[in-house]
């Protein structure tokens, strides 16, 4: 009886303290977007008040249709949606030919790969300049793709490679037996099981080209290519600063990367699951 009473006790204690950890966690992110609902002067006049007088989207309607970044909006989502799907296309056959058919020296070669994140990306970014200058791809989409390209797919190839070395091999004979071909093993059978990783894999790529900033800065001159990171950034650098318009332009920043995750969590769980049964 005692040791149910302190089971109870442990547990309340555990769920108390995770529900005090989530509120700290996620505050910042509901005043921010509570604070891009306030009306014009609220947060100059009473910046510590935490619900507006007035709910309206004054800064959102500026931000979007005023400051245009709306268009900043959909080019990081071009460039992150496209950098995210080459970059899971390629990892994904590069991290199963290293394990199935090169093991040896695929081992050294993911340990080269993930060398790269070695040197700081300030350090490369005259080489990129000058190499994207050359083959005439500065301010463009397709240029900043490439750079994003170069260094997820290393990072992206090192990760799935330990996704794809818990593939049983015996399964995938079992399908050959059965009469699959190589291309129907690897698509039917050994995707499905390594799902999570992939998931996870893409979720990593997608916030960290929608995020990134140095290249997209030294790249892209163009107001109508510029990034959401270049544009927020570039409200922060104007005269006179509106933290409304500031907030409002933080918030679409981060709604495409929670909604990303929200869209694929699933599959992070059933993916294991889901390539098991198949």
């Amino acid at each position: 009886m005692m040791k149910k009473k302190s089971s109870i006790f442990g547990d309340i204690i555990s769920y108390l303290f995770l529900t005090v950890a989530t509120i700290i966690a996620v505050f910042p992110l509901v005043w921010i977007v509570i604070s891009s609902l306030k009306g014009k002067g609220e947060l100059t006049s009473d910046p510590t008040r935490f619900w507006p007088k007035v709910l309206t989207l004054d800064y959102f309607d500026h931000v979007i249709n005023g400051l245009n970044f709306a268009v900043n909006i959909k080019n990081s989502l071009l460039i992150a949606l496209v950098t995210t799907f080459i970059a899971i296309v390629i990892s994904s056959m590069a991290a199963y030919g290293i394990v199935r058919f090169f093991p040896k020296l695929g081992a050294i070669m993911s340990k080269l790969l993930i060398t790269t994140y070695i040197f700081p990306p300030i350090l490369l970014a005259i080489p990129y300049s000058i190499a994207m200058a050359k083959v005439g791809l500065t301010n463009t989409t397709t240029g900043l793709i490439i750079v994003y390209l170069s260094f997820s797919v290393p990072y992206a190839v090192w990760l799935l490679v330990g996704f794809f070395r818990t593939v049983p091999i015996e399964i995938e004979e079992a399908a050959r037996i059965d009469g699959a071909n190589k291309f129907t093993v690897f698509f039917k059978i050994v995707l499905p099981l390594v799902a999570p990783g992939i998931v996870a894999t893409a979720i990593y790529t997608f916030i960290n080209a929608w995020n990134e900033f140095l290249y997209a800065l030294i790249l892209v001159n163009d107001t109508s290519k510029m990034t959401v990171a270049v544009a927020l950034r570039s409200l922060n650098g104007a005269e006179i600063l509106d933290w409304g318009d500031m907030m409002a332009a933080s918030v679409l920043v981060v709604i495409p990367s929670v909604i990303f995750f929200c869209f694929i969590q699933n599959k992070i769980a059933g993916g294991l699951s889901e390539g098991s049964v198949k």
